[in-house]
């Protein structure tokens, strides 16, 4: 076994961790490659259709006749 081997054994098993660790450095990863994609431009528009649509229905809401007016 090398040393380089050997060390990263020792410092799995000082961490109480041992393969556990090897797993969330690569989650770590794959969720810090993720999040530096950017958001597609089709859901930004679906967003903000979204949002156009709730703030319609916000005002039609607020316009509307309330009981005993």
């Amino acid at each position: 076994m090398t040393q380089q081997r050997m060390r990263t054994q020792a410092a799995r098993a000082d961490d109480g961790l041992g393969p556990n660790t090897d797993i969330g450095a690569r989650l770590r990863a794959l969720y810090g490659a993720v999040q530096d994609e950017g958001v597609p431009d089709q859901l930004l528009d679906l967003l903000e259709k979204l949002d156009n649509a709730e703030q319609q229905q916000a005002s039609k809401q607020d316009n509307s006749p309330k009981d005993g007016e």
